[in-house]
Parts: structure tokens; sequence; C-alpha cells
């Protein structure tokens, strides 16, 4: 479970690597990291996408410890240097997206305040977003705040989505869950070609994630299972409801690129609209993964992270609480 490091994404220093067991006795590979500037201000858990391994967020580990932050990121079940749940480990799978909301559960109790120091905050992507969602639905303290990029509110590219959801359910429940989706296999989407991928108009950090992959072939995932996509549409079904929203009082901030089309940015917006202490951000000409982007997107996205994380009063109120245990005379 060790980190992969190469000249082009080597690996932060001073990581602590370690082994989580989640439900069901799957092992995570979990990585945290100190800070690098003086001031702590809380500790960041980075939520990865589906086919995201940890070493995808180097680049992003060390932005957030240069601004203070313990960082904590790990692999989802499945995916990365975590537990493989099929013969076929470049299947992504799973059976319910409340495995994932497991292992979130799982990593912070391994982690949360010893040794890493609240307020706690995260960086979700992707699926990591829609995951973080389900979570702060059933304990909305599980974070003080929490960015995420390019949520999967909603898929983009289904002609007949629901039509699509009712197909995944009848073959998963026919048995056929652990399958390919019609004309998927083993070849990771970050090894194809530059011209044609869907997540970044930034060709050195794509060809990066792809010289990783290289290195370390263990660490790719191909494409989902039919069980996947089912768990998936479970998933999202709930955020469908006009109501969902408002069931969700942890202050989000959801980062959206107008040229996404992995997600679908209008639904993630309509999301935003209704949360009770929330709003979308869109960033002009940006695809799916804004982290691995060009630099004015990258910059963009940054400059909303810094203003709202970890917000004006939260910081206000420990700075006074630290300043007034200071003050405080010393016992006798």
């Amino acid at each position: 479970m060790d980190l992969v490091s190469i000249p082009a994404n080597p690996t932060p220093s001073n990581a602590v690597v370690a082994s989580v067991t989640s439900a069901g006795g799957v092992k995570l590979r979990v990585a945290r990291w100190r800070p690098t500037a003086k001031k702590v201000r809380g500790t960041v858990y980075v939520l990865q996408g589906r086919a995201e391994f940890i070493e995808k967020y180097f680049e992003v580990i060390g932005e957030l410890r240069r601004r203070g932050f313990h960082v904590v990121a790990f692999d989802w079940r499945g995916q990365g240097g975590s537990d493989r749940l099929l013969a076929d480990p470049r299947k992504g799978h799973v059976d319910d997206f409340d495995d994932y909301v497991a292992d979130l559960a799982a990593v912070m109790d391994a982690t949360a305040e010893r040794p890493c120091p609240a307020p706690f905050f995260a960086l979700a992507h992707s699926m990591g977003g829609a995951i973080l969602i389900r979570a702060l639905q059933r304990k909305p303290d599980l974070v003080e705040r929490a960015v995420l990029s390019a949520p999967m509110i909603e898929i983009s590219g289904l002609r007949r989505p629901r039509r699509m959801h009712w197909l995944a359910a009848a073959l998963d429940v026919l048995g056929l869950g652990g399958a390919y989706i019609p004309g998927g296999g083993q070849t990771a989407v970050a090894t194809k070609p530059f011209a044609t991928n869907p997540l970044t108009s930034d060709p050195a950090r794509y060809g990066r994630t792809a010289a990783i992959i290289e290195e370390a072939p263990g660490l790719a995932l191909g494409d989902p299972t039919i069980g996947w996509v089912h768990a998936a549409f479970r998933a999202m079904e709930p955020f469908k409801d006009p109501n969902f929203p408002l069931q969700l009082p942890t202050p989000l901030l959801i980062v959206a690129g107008s040229a996404d089309a992995v997600t679908i940015t209008a639904a993630a917006e309509r999301f935003a609209a209704r949360l009770k202490a929330g709003r979308a951000i869109v960033l002009p000409g940006a695809m799916h993964e804004l982290l691995v982007e060009r630099d004015p997107v990258r910059s963009q996205f940054w400059a909303a992270f810094d203003a709202f994380i970890p917000g004006a009063a939260l910081t206000a109120a420990r700075e006074a609480m630290a300043r007034q245990g200071a003050d405080a005379p010393a016992p006798a």
C-alpha cells in the first residue's frame, strides 16, 4: 500500500501511509500529511472520484499543505491501492454507495482529532461529491464546510436516463451486476488519447496521470460494472427531489465547469440553488476535472476555495477562543 512516486509526480514529503479496515473487512489505503505552513487551519479530507487514486492528487495535497491544512487522502474500495472487489481488478464495482459512505466513516474514525485536528473540511470530486452529500444528509456535522468539484448530481450523456436506470436494475437482478457495462473493458480512461478525452484540456496534467498508471498499472481502473451503474443511479435518485438540498445545513460550495461532459453542470446549479447554506460557481470553458485543468482554471478554483474555507466566521471564532485561552490566568 505504498505510494507511487515518479519524477513528474513526486510524493509530497513526510507522508504517513496506513491501512484502514472498512465495512465488510475491506482494507483501504490511506495517506496523511501535516501542513507545511506554520499556521495550522484544520484538516481537509480529499474525496476522489471514480477510477482515481491518491497519487493523482499529489499536486493538490501540496497546495492544501501550503495553506496550513493537514490532509487526509484515501482510495475508495475497489480502486487505487485499496482492496478490489472482483476477480478482475480493472472492473469499477460497488454494490451500494452506502459502502462508500462506510469507507469515509472508517477513515475519519481512524484519523480525526488524533492525529489530524479539527476543524474538518472536505474537498470532494465527482463521485466523491455524491458520496459526501449522502454522508452529510445523515450526519451534517461530519465536516464544517465542503467544496464539491463537479459533483455527481446527474450524469451527462445519457439519452434516456430512466430507461438506463431500469435496464441496469434489471440486469443487476438477473445476476449480471459484476459484468462490464456494454462495450466496456479494462482500458483506463486516463490512458486513452488526449484529443478525445472528456476530463481536461491540460495535456501535461493528463499525461502525468497516464505516466503514473504506466509506472503502477495496479492503480488503474477500467470501465464500471452494471452493478456500479445501478448503484450510482440509486445514489443520485434522491438528488432529483427539490426538497433534498433543504435537508443539508452544512455549508457547501459547488464548483463546476461550463464544458463538463461527464456530469451535468445545470443539475449541480439547480441543486445548489436549493441549499440552505450553499452556492454554485461555474468556471467558463472548464472541463470535468477542475483540479487537473489548465492553470487559469485552477487559479479560479483555488480563489473560490480560499474565499470559502475555512470561512471568516469560523476563523474569527477560533482565533478569539485562542486569544481567550492565552489571556487566561495560569493555574495556581
